[in-house]
């Protein structure tokens, strides 16, 4: 008699079935991308906010949840820690995108404007951040003022004209021409506080045009006011360091710091003094900004 094989494959072992998603985990999903959009909040000082950070980092699937709502919305998750909480940017079509165009429209009445506004925005970055082990330090805190980034733009301006003559190119163009480089001939030519007669800041002016940019930035949560002195001092904080790094292979932040404007030796970095004091219009008490690891 014929013995037959059982040829029958043993039967697999269960696998547990994967989670469904549930209105709850959605909801909570969307509460920390909720979070993520108020900058200013900190996870130290909610408890919600720490508890739904912690189950990010702990809970695998509720991350992905949380970056497909935040995806969703037209936002890039930079980081997601207990430090900056859930750090996120809007990308260019995300309806919480703020366009520079709209930003000094909304600062300044004049439209050929929004080159200084974009001018002032690119200097705080790099005065904050003049080093690139700046930027991969997560301790490193920098500091700047109001006068001290005008003061800064300025002396930029004095290299870019000094190397536009060298070159024989022209020096003095319309001003209402595009583009960064008019825009750093262009800030040369504005007054710096302005024509009242006890000198108080005016909007159009550049110093009022910084002003105008440090209190975005600091509603926005990149910065902290610290002080009153030189016009406005200012910290940055764990976003502004992930925004900055995000923008920090651009090409006009690259040329602003390859001017060699702010040196770099001991980590306190300053304004290199002109070889010829005069030639600069700057505030008075320009107030440079320092730096501390």
């Amino acid at each position: 008699m014929t013995e037959h094989a059982d040829r029958s494959e043993p039967e697999p072992a269960a696998t547990p079935a994967s989670t469904a998603v549930t209105p709850a985990d959605a909801a909570d999903a969307a509460r920390l991308v909720a979070f993520g959009l108020q900058p200013k909040l900190q996870p130290a000082r909610d408890q919600e906010y720490a508890d739904l950070l912690r189950r990010y980092r702990e809970d695998p699937p509720f991350a992905r949840l949380a970056d497909a709502v935040a995806t969703g919305l037209g936002l890039v998750v930079l980081e997601v820690s207990p430090r900056a909480g859930m750090a996120v940017t809007a990308a260019e079509d995300s309806v919480f995108a703020v366009r520079m165009g709209d930003y000094a429209r909304r600062a300044s009445a004049d439209g050929g404007d929004r080159f200084l506004h974009g001018l002032a925005h690119l200097a705080v970055a790099a005065m904050a951040f003049p080093r690139p082990e700046d930027l991969a330090d997560d301790g490193y805190i920098g500091r700047v003022t109001v006068n001290g980034v005008d003061a800064f733009v300025r002396q930029a301006c004095h290299r870019l004209e000094e190397r536009a003559a060298e070159q024989g190119e022209n020096t003095d163009p319309a001003t209402g021409a595009p583009g960064l480089e008019a825009a750093w001939r262009i800030w040369s030519r504005r007054s710096a506080t302005g024509a009242t007669k006890d000198a108080r800041r005016l909007a159009g002016s550049t110093t009022g045009i910084v002003a105008k940019a440090v209190s975005f930035l600091t509603d926005s949560g990149f910065l902290q006011r610290t002080g009153d002195d030189n016009g406005g001092t200012y910290r940055t904080t764990a976003r502004y360091q992930l925004q900055v790094r995000d923008m920090a292979g651009s090409a006009a932040m690259a040329a602003l710091l390859d001017l060699g404007v702010v040196p770099v030796t001991d980590g306190t970095p300053t304004l290199l003094p002109p070889e010829d004091g005069d030639a600069l219009d700057l505030v008075a008490d320009a107030g440079l900004p320092f730096h501390s690891a």
